[in-house]
């Protein structure tokens, strides 16, 4: 309702009536004066609702198929009490005339939400809107359109192995991942990767590194030296909206070439200083070790009967040693034992001589042996030994050159057995013994 004076004439005009002029002026003052209360107390009864701010610098958060949508609020002006929905829809359906959104996040208190549950295809294009809500009221919907195709990220590739191929090296690329583990090139078909490499003697930083493209997921690397140490980094690559990702960590390995003779023979000195330390001396350490022990309990030369019996215990049946006791020690005396064997003679029979001697020559020795054996060989009565000498002068010759011939062997025999004892004393020794 508004007052309006035209000409001096005061009246009130409202939006769903005419105006209508007062009849006088004192009505017309009456009038004002009852319009201008009723707007007062309108303005001062009806409560206005303030409208919420709605979130600001919506950015999304992208790698391959990982989406993440952020927004900035101000949390001094509501306080903590502020939620937020976020919601989706494809791009194609906003010229329906019934809209199906799609609510990923609702009344969540985070300034973000995960989309990439959602399945969102790589190759469309969306609609994705927030807004704020506190004490009922809620701000207006904030839209940002989304194609991952164009505006997700690309990421490096997922893992690089390397290995020398003489003086190559192949370098296996594996592509990168979706949040569903599977490959990148199934969504980007033309990616391709982007390998630097350089020696790390030559050129430590890799400040000037050599540049190699390729679609395959297994590289072999070209112009390398024998024996030297590569780097390689590798990027993935998306020319047709230009994307490209980071670098992956720099690895690095060393090629392989002929083996020089001078190293050859050092690997067989050290196999064979390994072998020897690892078996050869264990070994022998073990058979001298069984030696020692064999010959402790089990020896190979053992004392005779005789002897061991001044050692072992007296009790029968027992190889137990004889222990002795403090005052045995104190009547302890010690004698030389020699041991000497039983001396054999040997018997020699010497034949009688082939040619027999006259009869009368066998009865006058036979009566001189028997003269012999009466008088112990003293030759009695002057007259008969010359008669005898005289009559057997032939025979008693022969007969004292057979008794010599016999003393000598006898001596000789007892000479052999003298020294046949002395040897076996040589051999047997001298044995001291305690008793």
């Amino acid at each position: 309702m508004l007052i309006q004076r035209l000409g001096g004439i005061t009246s009130v005009v409202n939006k769903s009536s005419k105006v209508k002029p007062f009849a006088t002026k004192a009505h017309a003052d009456v009038g004002f004066n009852y319009s201008v209360t009723r707007s007062a107390c309108l303005t001062l009864c009806v409560p206005v609702l303030a409208e919420l701010p709605q979130p600001q610098n919506l950015t999304l958060l992208t790698l391959n198929t990982q989406y993440v949508l952020t927004w900035d609020w101000d949390q001094t002006t509501t306080g903590n009490s502020v939620t937020f929905t976020v919601e989706y829809m494809a791009k194609y359906k906003m010229k329906m005339k019934k809209k199906n959104w799609s609510r990923v996040c609702e009344r969540t208190t985070r300034t973000r939400c995960d989309l990439t549950g959602s399945d969102l295809h790589y190759l469309g294009m969306y609609v994705l809107r927030v807004r704020a809500s506190a004490d009922g009221v809620n701000s207006d919907w904030v839209n940002k359109d989304f194609c991952p195709d164009i505006d997700a990220s690309l990421g490096p590739p997922s893992r690089v192995e390397m290995a020398p191929v003489g003086n190559l090296l192949d370098v296996t690329i594996s592509d990168p991942l979706t949040s569903t583990q599977h490959s990148m090139k199934k969504h980007v078909l033309f990616l391709y990767y982007r390998i630097l490499y350089w020696s790390r003697s030559d050129d430590p930083q890799g400040l000037k590194p050599k540049l190699l493209d390729s679609s395959n997921n297994l590289v072999t690397l070209p112009e390398l030296e024998a024996w030297t140490w590569y780097c390689v980094m590798i990027q993935s690559r998306y020319d047709y909206y230009n994307k490209t990702s980071s670098y992956t960590e720099p690895q690095c390995m060393q090629t392989e070439g002929d083996t020089p003779y001078g190293q050859i023979f050092l690997y067989f000195l050290v196999s064979m200083m390994v072998c020897f330390l690892l078996v050869l001396l264990p070994s022998y350490a073990f058979f001298r070790f069984y030696r020692v022990l064999k010959n402790t309990f089990y020896p190979s030369i053992q004392l005779p009967a005789h002897i061991q019996e001044y050692l072992c215990d007296s009790s029968p049946g027992s190889d137990m040693p004889r222990l002795l006791t403090a005052d045995s020690e104190a009547e302890l005396c010690c004698d030389k034992l020699t041991i000497c064997p039983e001396v054999v003679l040997l018997e020699i029979h010497v034949p009688p001589p082939l040619t027999a001697p006259p009869s009368e020559l066998e009865q006058d020795s036979g009566r001189h042996i028997r003269q012999d054996s009466g008088d112990s060989g003293i030759y009695s009565t002057e007259g008969g030994s010359a008669q005898q000498g005289r009559s057997g002068g032939e025979p008693i010759r022969r007969d004292q050159e057979v008794d010599s011939w016999q003393t000598r062997v006898q001596v000789k025999l007892e000479e052999m057995g003298r020294e046949s004892a002395d040897e076996r004393d040589l051999d047997e020794g001298v044995v001291d013994v305690c008793v």
